[in-house]
């Protein structure tokens, strides 16, 4: 089904009235007093005839401004009702208060265009600024400027999409895109848009079109087995069971409630919950992060996955922000919401329940062995197709797959620490002088260089292709808290996560330099996971060995940190060890003071940088290099003060490096094809044909995404392959 089949509207190009009668997808646009139907200007359909006297007069008012870019060429808008308007300039006072988004809500039904299916409520959109508050008024003022018309020749307006510009701290403004619908009377060849500024019909997005599937669905017992409910298995369990075709969805972690019970137990000092903690369990380990929602992919489907939160009562902002994100305080509500769609569409939901086993017969999936993940009981099912959607720190599912004969291959991945400063520190280095301003919040960051590589503690050679290692961060969270994330007795794991409000002391983001495959020893391809497990394992030693209790993180200075890259003996100059911070409460009251700390090639002053570490089972005081791989610490190394070129005070001597980050992404793909079915390791190399297994790597665990957007869209795009299979029938 085409687009154009789906929408229900006229196309996309010249001649059309985009949006469709009007509605532009049922939405209530801002307008002014002035606008159509209003004031001075009588209402009908604007962009008919040629330049008219309101027209003209327009131009004596606005004139054509010496910043005006080079000639327009309307004709692509002929006959568009609304048009996009993009890189509009936005001066920050516009953002205090809610922008007009209704041209973005999404539709009522954004998986199916069934309608003999329940139907979920639709989001509230969010209010328009009222209409002649100041808001209202800076924004009306911005368009008509980027076009080159007067302010009341803007009927209506809503917020497509925007972003901080912060580029000179000088100008720190918004950089939007909106929808606008022009008064009657003023013709788009007349048009003069700044310099910069892109304009083009306005093409609303298309819902997601699900086939109804039910009358293909097989009458046997066999299921469609959907292996983890993070962002890949919740998404594709979600298409599935919409389609009708009633997948059986297992998680061996507890549901979200059950889950955030146990998690905060573990946080103040209670054991590990190894069925029920940060990386196992409903939602998977995005729900206890900072919920952001950006990918470097491109697809369609990043606005049905989109929708999709909104619709289970994710904020509605996320869908006009550049940068969105939920936040771990709301992720909990949405992502049960989702599993509630799933069982309402039909679908399955199984918690504390284990994939232990796929049985082949011909190259294909017969059967699944599910265990219940407390007791140990084990459970036969018949298994028509298999979505292996378990995540990156399922390790038992890697092992299964290379048992039962799944081609898999090493791939490469990141390890590092966590870095950690006061968020009014990034402020002022993002904002500057507006960093205080109301309307911007917490500021963020994402940064990458390269440094040259060693391995094994040995430079590459510089002609190598290798030569250089990757450094950078990733999944900062403003405003927040480093995590304790482990999964396995007896090993230390940190990750962060924010609130929606991102109002806390502290930003975090992870510090990580890359490893590839042939930095790791032998062939096996589970060297990348025993790499992570030996990491894992001498961090919790090695707090425990300088007084801390279990799962206390080892931590360092930045300034202990490089002073240490530099010496002799590899040991910190200056260190001064602090005791365990046993309780969440006390950790965040404790004040770093460092020491006397040199940063590399130059002697520097104290820093009086205060960091108050927030990882909830308290830091202790270690030299990192004891526990993390010595490629990656020398990478770190050369990497800060880098990056703090890039962004000033981050390699300041008094942020905290708190480790290990291990679990960044996946060191294992399994090897699928085109038809994203898993290959068998005996298929020939260079075989033309497309695997046949009915099993289905699919997200970050696979190898297949890298983030929950990317691992959500990856979970849509293999249900459309089965899909595809069924409708071929």
């Amino acid at each position: 089904m085409s687009s154009k089949d789906v929408r229900g509207d006229k196309g996309a190009s010249t001649g059309k009235r985009v949006g469709g009668n009007k509605k532009m997808s049922g939405a209530k646009l801002s307008t002014g007093s002035k606008g159509a139907g209003g004031g001075k200007k009588a209402a009908g359909r604007p962009h008919r005839g040629g330049k008219t006297k309101s027209q003209a007069s327009s131009r004596q008012r606005t004139g054509r401004p010496s910043h005006r870019g080079a000639s327009f060429d309307a004709s692509a808008l002929e006959g568009a009702e609304f048009i996009e308007v993009s890189n509009v300039a936005l001066p920050l006072d516009a953002g205090l208060e809610s922008p007009a988004s209704e041209v973005n809500r999404p539709t009522p039904v954004p998986f199916s265009t069934e309608t003999d299916r329940p139907t979920p409520a639709a989001p509230a959109a969010s209010p328009a600024p009222a209409e002649g508050s100041h808001a209202e008024s800076l924004s009306r003022a911005a368009i008509a400027s980027a076009l080159g018309v007067a302010p009341e020749d803007v009927a209506s307006f809503s917020l497509v999409k925007r972003s901080v510009d912060a580029r000179k701290k000088s100008n720190v403004h918004f950089n939007a895109t909106y929808a606008v619908r022009l008064a009657q009377g003023v013709v788009y060849d007349t048009l003069s848009p700044a310099r910069g500024v892109n304009v083009r019909a306005y093409d609303p997005p298309a819902p997601l079109a699900i086939p109804d599937l039910r009358s293909l669905a097989t009458s046997s017992d066999e299921r469609i087995v959907v292996a983890g409910t993070g962002p890949a298995g919740l998404f594709c369990a979600l298409y599935l069971a919409e389609a009708g075709l009633r997948p059986l969805v297992v998680e061996r972690g507890a549901a979200v409630d059950e889950r955030t019970a146990a998690i905060e137990s573990f946080n103040a000092g209670g054991p590990l919950d190894a069925a029920a903690n940060v990386q196992f369990g409903e939602g998977g380990a995005g729900t206890f992060s900072d919920g952001k929602l950006t990918t470097g992919t491109k697809s369609p489907h990043i606005r049905h996955v989109l929708e999709a939160f909104v619709q289970a009562g994710a904020p509605d902002e996320i869908l006009w922000q550049a940068k969105p994100h939920i936040g771990t305080d709301k992720l909990p509500a949405v992502v049960k919401s989702i599993r509630e769609r799933i069982i309402s569409a039909g679908g399955e939901v199984r918690f504390l329940t284990r994939l232990v086993d796929i049985e082949l017969a011909g190259g294909a999936v017969r059967s699944v062995v599910l265990e219940d993940s407390r007791t140990g009981a084990r459970e036969a099912v018949k298994a028509s197709r298999v979505i292996v959607a378990c995540g990156h720190s399922a390790r038992d599912i890697f092992e299964l797959a290379r048992d039962r004969g799944f081609a898999l291959e090493r791939k490469p991945f990141s390890m590092g620490v966590r870095i950690e400063h006061p968020q009014t520190l990034i402020n002022r280095a993002q904002y500057g002088a507006a960093a205080k301003h109301t309307a911007l919040g917490a500021a963020d960051y994402k940064m990458a260089v390269r440094v040259p590589a060693r391995a094994n503690g040995t430079r590459t050679d510089a002609t190598s292709e290798n030569a250089t290692r990757g450094v950078y961060t990733f999944c900062m969270c403003p405003g927040g808290e480093v995590v304790a994330a482990a999964s396995e007795e007896g090993g230390v794991v940190v990750n962060g996560m924010s609130r929606f409000a991102r109002d806390g002391e502290n930003s975090n983001s992870a510090l990580l330099a890359d490893v590839r495959p042939d930095d790791l020893p032998g062939n096996d391809v589970m060297e990348g996971v025993r790499l992570q497990r030996d990491v894992e394992h001498a961090a919790f030693e090695l707090a425990r060995r300088n007084g801390g209790v279990p799962y206390a993180a080892p931590a360092q200075t930045v300034g202990d940190f490089l002073a240490g890259a530099t010496s002799s003996s590899g040991q910190a100059e200056g260190k001064q060890l602090g005791g365990t911070v046993a309780a969440a409460s006390e950790a965040r009251r404790r004040t770093v003071v460092p020491g006397s700390h040199r940063r590399v090639g130059a002697s520097e002053p104290h820093s009086r940088l205060v960091v108050h570490p927030s990882y909830p089972r308290g830091v202790v005081w270690c030299d990192l290099r004891e526990c993390l791989p010595e490629f990656i610490c020398d990478a770190l190394a050369q990497g800060l003060p880098l990056l703090d070129a890039k962004l000033h005070g981050f390699a300041d001597p008094g942020a905290v490096l708190t480790g290990p980050e291990t679990r960044s992404s996946s060191p294992i793909r399994m090897v699928r094809g085109e038809n994203f079915q898993a290959r068998l390791a005996s298929d020939l190399p260079d075989s033309d044909e497309e695997p046949a297994t009915r099993v289905y790597p699919c997200g970050e665990g696979a190898g297949y995404a890298g983030g929950i957007m990317s691992a959500a869209v990856d979970g849509l795009r293999v249900a459309e392959a089965i899909a595809a299979e069924f409708s071929s029938r």
